[in-house]
């Protein structure tokens, strides 16, 4: 009975996990141009909850894949762009993977 109720609560443990969203999307002001999106990138890849980022000047997007497991908090998304000059006006977690985020912004006129 102890090894049942230790297996459900493991399922249970990473059925959370794998809710949880693995790309952040932020609405950001302030992208004018090619170096301010290499900054970004540099800058959010210095984390190491960090892998794979995704900049998008034209839409403002700027776009986040955690690693498993591993989440940034919202504050510390907004500080960091704030101290390189940017403003974060909006933060939605996904479950979207980068590819899709590029592939529809791509398909966009």
């Amino acid at each position: 009975m102890k090894t049942l109720r230790t297996l459900l609560l493991m399922a249970g443990l990473s059925a959370a996990a794998a809710a949880s969203a693995s790309t952040i999307e932020m609405t950001v002001n302030g992208l004018v141009c090619g170096f301010c999106a290499q900054g970004i990138e540099k800058t959010l890849r210095k984390n190491p909850a960090t892998d794979d980022v995704f900049v998008s000047l034209e839409h403002r997007l700027v776009a986040v894949a955690t690693k498993p497991d591993a989440d940034i908090p919202d504050e510390s998304l907004r500080e960091a762009l704030r101290d390189s000059g940017y403003d974060v006006v909006t933060i939605n977690r996904t479950d979207r993977p980068l590819a899709d985020i590029r592939g529809e912004l791509a398909a966009k006129p």
